[in-house]
């Protein structure tokens, strides 16, 4: 695994091997490479015809991947979540929400697919597979123009992976196997017939259909560097360790085509020394960043991702986050992310902003007169010294704080796929009988970090997983 951590399509490096050459060990129907949350939806999805085998094939020791490590919160328009709040929202909506952010730089028809699919994708989890999930309208994630945000228990990913692999064990025709990975794919005539897996001796697995749900390539330092911006190289990676390009480079070796390679998501605030992420709802609810001088250095709620560069690019890497026990009582308890950062001393409290910049090592003075000028802006209901025009609420004492840097989450670059999550080649033909979602395809957000809006990653995850589980089943 380590060997596949450096490795990148322009190595050149044989991952596909001829099926002549392959003396097959055991066969399955559906093999999913990827126990996160694209590879547990889109065995469901597979397995919804009982005469279908499916097997799953996850090299770390659990299922989850970077689903574990997110909020767990999945994006919908046109919900019967949302009608039960009082929110009417098209899927048109959503669409041109996720294709403002990224200046229209994403695959418009694979966005406006995905955003008709998610209300079909909330409603088969909860009503199909009882997969526990509320709508979140006490805030909204930056860019989002209506409450849309459907999350699992704690607003936690690891308890969305819980429920799905409860599922998944619970289904007969599913076999799920971890320490298991994924080495190579196996082809004739450019088409795939199954795979060879494992760690200590290699096993070839005939199959059907393969759908790669490996995710993307950011814990790959060398595919990194090769595709994404500078000031991402250094920053910390918060993802899954099994991110490192696999399922990319196996399509790509077969032709599939690869676009937006250079976005990914970044993440402005986990925290310095715990290693804790601290929510962004922090930020959304009305906290501020500053840096070692006390300053303000741009929009916050521009977006998380964008702004992990900002705060990389402050001296040491550092921002300290800024908010008030208002906002600490709100999230108290609502997000596991943030209760499990407060329980490892990731926020720290005081009287003043001044005793605050002591305790946490910028300057409290000048941090105490930016906060004074936000505050003023709130009041007014105007446009702050950085441009922002969200700020409702002053920050009252007393005062919460936290030392943080940016991070690297995942990639959003990677094969390109049609309606179906088939992997596609530059010409417009679709490789046979391979599949992919989630990290492995390519997203929908454009270039860079900019075109990142919260929830994009699980739209590909989960809505991409289930539109291939249903087209590989029915194809058989």
């Amino acid at each position: 695994m380590d060997e596949l951590a450096r490795r990148k399509p322009s190595d050149g490096a044989t991952e596909v091997v001829s099926a002549e050459s392959v003396d097959w060990d055991i066969d399955t129907d559906i093999l999913v490479a990827g126990g996160g949350g694209t590879g547990l939806v889109a065995a469901l999805a597979a397995s919804e015809n009982p005469d279908v085998r499916v097997t799953i094939l996850e090299k770390a020791p659990e299922c989850g991947g970077n689903t574990s490590l997110s909020t767990g919160m999945v994006p919908a328009a046109g919900t019967r979540l949302q009608r039960e709040a009082g929110i009417e929202e098209s899927p048109a909506d959503m669409a041109r929400d996720i294709l403002e952010k990224n200046d229209y730089e994403a695959d418009e028809e694979r966005v406006r697919y995905l955003c008709e699919e998610s209300a079909n994708l909330i409603h088969w989890l909860v009503d199909d597979w009882e997969i526990t999930l509320n709508l979140v309208d006490d805030f909204k994630y930056p860019k989002h123009s209506a409450y849309r945000m459907h999350a699992p228990p704690g607003r936690n990913g690891e308890n969305l992976v819980a429920e799905l692999v409860e599922r998944v064990e619970a289904t007969e025709n599913i076999e799920l196997l971890t320490n298991v990975p994924v080495t190579k794919l196996v082809a004739a005539d450019g088409a795939v017939e199954g795979v060879v897996a494992g760690v200590h001796r290699d096993e070839a697995i005939k199959a059907e259909k393969v759908i790669l749900a490996t995710d993307g390539f950011a814990g790959n330092r060398e595919m990194i560097t090769e595709y994404c911006e500078e000031d991402i190289e250094r920053a910390l990676y918060f993802g899954a360790d099994g991110n490192t390009g696999d399922g990319v480079r196996f399509g790509a070796e077969l032709g599939g085509a690869l676009a937006c390679m250079d976005a990914y998501q970044g993440h402005a605030t986990v925290a310095s020394g715990t290693g804790m992420l601290s929510t962004y709802a922090v930020i959304m609810n009305g906290g501020i960043m500053v840096n070692e001088a006390g300053e303000r250095f741009g929009d916050e709620s521009a977006g998380y991702s964008e702004f992990a560069i900002d705060v990389l690019q402050q001296p040491g890497g550092i921002g300290y986050e800024l908010f008030d026990a208002r906002i600490f009582d709100r999230l108290e308890g609502e997000f596991d992310d943030f209760d499990e950062a407060a329980a490892h001393g990731t926020y720290h409290e005081a009287a003043t902003i001044a005793e605050l910049g002591e305790i946490l090592g910028f300057d409290g003075e000048a941090a105490a007169e930016t906060v004074d000028a936000y505050n003023e802006a709130a009041r007014a209901g105007e446009s702050d010294e950085v441009g922002r025009t969200d700020g409702a609420n002053p920050l009252e004492p007393p005062f919460y704080g936290a030392k943080v840097t940016g991070s690297l989450f995942h990639t959003q670059g990677g094969l390109v796929v049609d309606e179906h999550a088939r992997v596609q080649r530059t010409d417009g033909s679709v490789v046979g009988n391979l599949y992919a979602g989630g990290g492995t395809a390519c997203g929908i957000s454009g270039h860079g970090a900019g075109g990142y809006l919260s929830g994009n990653g699980l739209t590909t995850a989960l809505g991409y997983g289930r539109l291939a589980g249903i087209h590989a089943r029915e194809s058989l």
